[in-house]
């Protein structure tokens, strides 16, 4: 009997078909040796015959894919390009594949992967409440401790959550203070060669091993700004938080203006602060806008929305918020652990989510070393990526994301790293969590929703997009007419402009259409 891991699909489901030949001939030996000289030219012939048309094929598809890279938009472009054949690892096409470029996103093709082989598809995150001693008579005499592992997953329901289970057991007061937790992580916040200029943004939020989200995309890290017209023009505009919070504050200087007026909108934080200024024209018949901005305080922002949460649970607390370590001795009271890393998959690659990305690596450190550190945990990647096709002493990793422009990898290392993971058990829900091309669901094509629509490549091409100020890369994978699925990536630097992406799209759909 063969059994399949509970993972195992498609390709570990290939049919095994065994044929044994038994001839029995009886004949003279020039008899023989005559059959034996026709057999041979016969399969020689046959596989001529066979190897021409790929043959054929893959010059023309290399011909199309060359006119494509004399696109003026990617003048004054690094380019580098490798195509594959995901079955057999065969280089089809290269051009500058040995470059070593930023990747941006799509190298969280190696975090996500590596993380899926450390911790399991089954890790959960962690979140805990204690107490520095029992509850007596619905009074804690010391403080309530709020303990992070990670989860990038909670959002304002959970901390009523939490808040809820600390109320069964009877507690209506801490005398103490809501202590938050953050020590399962260093302190270091911010990425290597992180820009200034992106700090204020969701996608570049600073890491803590205990933070909240405002949304169920998971944007761990950042509040959302709520905008919308005043009552009526030269009136002050509406503003306000999602979720609601005390550890950031708005300074409102956005105004209504006429309907039909130019909509002009800025909500910026202020630079080391959780200070967020918003400013410009609202028009009176203008939309509301919800952008995302990141908090400089992680820790403090989760356990304001705790403290908020224990008071709609009917638990006064006496003692200010802050951070410190639980101490040991600590009583629990509660705990919530998050959706398992299989699932959490989708958000984290569908919508290139950094933060969960930043969080895996540090629960990798955390989890190999005991040290919830970026060195630590891109160790763990640099030495789960060395057996899986790449060369560890060509590729540069200095955080789990790809935001660094410091991060270098190849496009040959990141086509043979997608070729050699196909063997791993679980596969199949790491390639359904990829951003499907064209697909317009927003937890199905993810980045790639919009793009490829109605073409051989859409509903079939599962990858990872990339974007920074000069980069764009596209790595994955597509099944061509011809029944092949390929491995490809195009990777470009010095980008000036939206149209690369358009060329990598035309280079994706060429694939898919070819007859390889």
């Amino acid at each position: 009997m063969l059994e399949l891991d509970a993972w195992a699909g498609g390709d570990l489901a290939a049919e095994i078909v065994r044929i044994d030949l038994m001839y029995r001939v009886v004949m003279p030996r020039f008899v023989t040796a005559a059959l034996m000289v026709v057999v041979v030219l016969l399969a020689t012939s046959i596989s001529q015959a066979a190897a021409q048309p790929r043959s054929a094929s893959v010059d023309e598809l290399a011909a199309q894919l060359d006119t494509l890279l004399t696109d003026p938009a990617l003048e004054g472009v690094t380019v580098g390009v490798v195509v594959r054949s995901a079955e057999s690892g065969e280089v089809l096409y290269d051009r500058g594949g040995d470059k070593h470029l930023p990747a941006a996103s799509s190298q969280k093709l190696l975090t996500s992967a590596a993380a899926l082989a450390d911790l399991g598809p089954d890790y959960r995150f962690r979140t805990t409440v204690l107490v520095s001693s029992p509850p007596s008579g619905g009074v804690v005499a010391g403080d309530i401790y709020l303990r992070g592992t990670g989860d990038p997953t909670l959002v304002q329901d959970r901390f009523d959550e939490l808040a809820a289970a600390v109320a069964s057991h009877g507690v209506r007061e801490v005398r103490g203070s809501v202590v938050a937790d953050d020590t399962w992580f260093d302190s270091v916040r911010l990425g290597t060669d992180w820009s200034q200029q992106d700090e204020n943004f969701a996608y570049a939020a600073p890491v803590s091993a205990l933070s909240a989200s405002p949304d169920s995309d998971f944007n761990v890290g950042s509040v959302q700004v709520d905008l919308a017209p005043g009552p009526s023009v030269g009136a002050p505009a509406q503003v306000g938080l999602t979720p609601p919070t005390s550890a950031v504050q708005l300074d409102n200087r956005l105004t209504t203006g006429p309907p039909g007026s130019a909509r002009q909108l800025a909500a910026d934080r202020l630079h080391g602060t959780d200070r967020i200024l918003v400013a410009g024209n609202m028009p009176l018949d203008g939309r509301p806008a919800h952008p995302l901005r990141s908090v400089a305080d992680p820790t403090g922002y989760a356990a304001d929305l705790f403290h908020a949460a224990l008071a709609r649970h009917g638990v006064r607390i006496m003692g200010a918020t802050r951070a410190d370590a639980t101490p040991a001795g600590a009583v629990e009271l509660a705990s919530l652990d998050s959706m398992p890393l299989g699932q959490l998959l989708f958000p984290f690659l569908k919508l290139s989510n950094n933060g969960i990305a930043e969080i895996l690596v540090k629960a990798m450190g955390r989890r190999d070393a005991n040290e919830g550190s970026w060195p630590a945990g891109l160790r763990v990647v640099q030495r789960y990526v060395a057996t899986h096709g790449v060369d560890p002493a060509a590729i540069q990793l200095v955080d789990g994301s790809g935001l660094s422009t410091a991060n270098l990898v190849a496009p040959d290392d990141l086509t043979a790293f997608l070729v050699a993971i196909q063997e791993e058990p679980w596969f199949d829900q790491w390639y359904a969590a990829l951003p499907i091309a064209g697909v317009p669901d927003h937890l199905v094509g993810g980045t790639l929703a919009a793009r490829m629509l109605d073409t051989a490549a859409a509903g079939n091409l599962h990858g990872k997009t990339g974007t920074l100020t000069t980069t764009s890369a596209l790595v994955g994978y597509v099944t061509s007419t011809g029944g092949e699925r390929l491995v490809f990536a195009i990777v470009q630097n010095g980008v000036v402009g939206p149209p690369t992406k358009d060329v990598e799209d035309a280079f994706a759909v060429t694939l898919a259409s070819s007859d390889v």
